[in-house]
């Protein structure tokens, strides 16, 4: 796989810090972004890259040279004027390609996003991953197969209530989706994705890893304290990850029932705090949740998605996300008027089975025996356990006392942010470790 490299900007929000040095080159801990992005490709045996630069072309080619003393083969194409983000990928060899973003500090599993591309027979397939600000960000929709439906921009007023997912700002590009022609300005993501959409080619891959821009000083020095402790690096799922896994109605959202619109979402006090402690903490945040109101035929899968980004909506005013949510669309039970029969069958992913923890765990490498299972049902505890999580439980919703199921929790707490501060404090001190033991 060839990997290109966006590598022409100038950073006007950070020059500040930086007067007269190219974007990428601007240094973290001491090394240029550009280096890091180059030592993470090589690592993971992507040896052949090329950087399409512009302002200071110069200073990144004095710092790499041929790139043999980076492990790479490098080569060069620099715009007399600038070309937009995509007019340079028309001087490309239409071969499978790897795009990135010269400005983003990431720790990824490239081969991860590579195999999805090519499993999902995609043209073209975005990196996005969900963040904590979803209602100042532009947002990709993908449907059930990943197959990426509409691009909604954050300048869009009436765009309503979308589930979080933004694009990261890198990118795969089969051959026959790079442009062809002489080299044209052209905007990589209106000019070549959007019109593409039609064709149920572009996919979104999601992804929990760290992907940071280093737009401004803040985000500068966020990244620099995070790659400093190692929690960038223990992002990438080349590592073991860590998750603690969350029931949704009674555990985040009010129980009201079986929920069948939008409007009956409501957090329970303090679950958003809860959600953003995880977010900053070593744990990704899975929501894993049975929704048989499909079965029953009170909503449809895309009626269950609007709920979702009802949900994703409420903690991302709050500066809270999930990192995945699962659902069991399914119910064993028949008999009810409307019900789907396509959905009336016995699963392995319906609670109290493991099949959603399970999911998310090949997803996601997540080691579930360092994991937490935190729900208000014996249901969510019995899934726990199976799945071999330490539990807790909550006295919001059911309580724990529907005594459908004999399980019994690890520990009960009175939310989900008292627990989520018990988990916090028993790994406090339990740093990011190497790539074979996770944290």
């Amino acid at each position: 796989m060839r990997a290109v490299i966006l590598a022409g900007g100038k950073g006007t929000r950070i020059k500040s810090l930086y007067p007269g040095l190219p974007k990428p080159m601007i240094p973290i801990l001491g090394k240029p972004l550009l280096q890091y992005q180059i030592e993470s490709l090589t690592r993971q045996g992507i040896t052949d890259i090329c950087l399409i630069l512009g302002y200071r072309a110069d200073v990144i080619q004095t710092h790499f040279g041929d790139g043999e003393a980076f492990g790479a083969k490098i080569e060069y194409i620099a715009e007399d004027e600038p070309l937009g983000t995509g007019g340079a990928l028309s001087l490309l060899p239409r071969e499978d390609t790897l795009i990135l973003f010269g400005d983003v500090y990431f720790e990824v599993d490239f081969n991860r996003f590579i195999c999805f591309h090519r499993e999902k027979r995609a043209e073209i397939s975005l990196f996005t991953h969900p963040n904590s600000h979803p209602y100042d960000s532009d947002i990709v929709a993908a449907d059930e197969e990943n197959r990426m439906t509409a691009w909604k921009s954050k300048k869009d007023k009436n765009r309503g209530e979308l589930r979080n997912l933004v694009n990261a700002g890198l990118y795969v590009f089969s051959g026959d989706a790079l442009p062809t022609g002489r080299a044209i300005r052209r905007d990589l993501d209106h000019d070549l994705i959007l019109p593409a959409l039609p064709t149920g080619t572009v996919c979104a891959y999601r992804s929990t890893e760290y992907v940071k821009d280093m737009g401004t000083p803040e985000r500068l020095a966020a990244a620099e304290k995070d790659i400093r402790s190692g929690a960038a690096a223990a992002r990438s799922l080349e590592n073991n990850q860590r998750a603690v896994f969350l029931d949704r109605d009674g555990t985040i959202n009010e129980l009201r029932g079986l929920i069948d619109s939008p409007e009956q979402i409501e957090l329970i006090p303090g679950a958003a705090e809860a959600i953003t402690m995880l977010n900053a903490s070593p744990f990704l945040a899975i929501c894993v949740t049975n929704q048989p109101v499909v079965a029953r035929g009170m909503t449809t899968l895309s009626e269950l998605d609007a709920i979702h980004a009802r949900l994703d909506t409420l903690l991302g005013c709050e500066g809270a996300y999930l990192d995945d949510l699962l659902y069991c669309p399914h119910h064993p039970d028949k008999g009810y008027p409307e019900e789907a029969p396509e959905y009336k069958i016995e699963c392995d992913c319906r609670k109290p089975k493991p099949g959603l923890l399970i999911e998310a765990a090949k997803r996601y490498n997540i080691d579930l025996s360092r994991s937490y299972m935190i729900g208000d049902s014996t249901a969510d505890i019995a899934a726990g356990k199976t799945a071999g999580c330490a539990t807790i439980g909550v006295r919001t919703g059911e309580k724990t006392a529907d005594r459908k199921y004999p399980a019994e929790s690890d520990r009960v707490c009175d939310d989900l942010i008292s627990a989520v501060k018990t988990i916090i404090t028993k790994n406090q001190n339990k740093l990011p470790c190497s790539k074979t033991t996770g944290y």
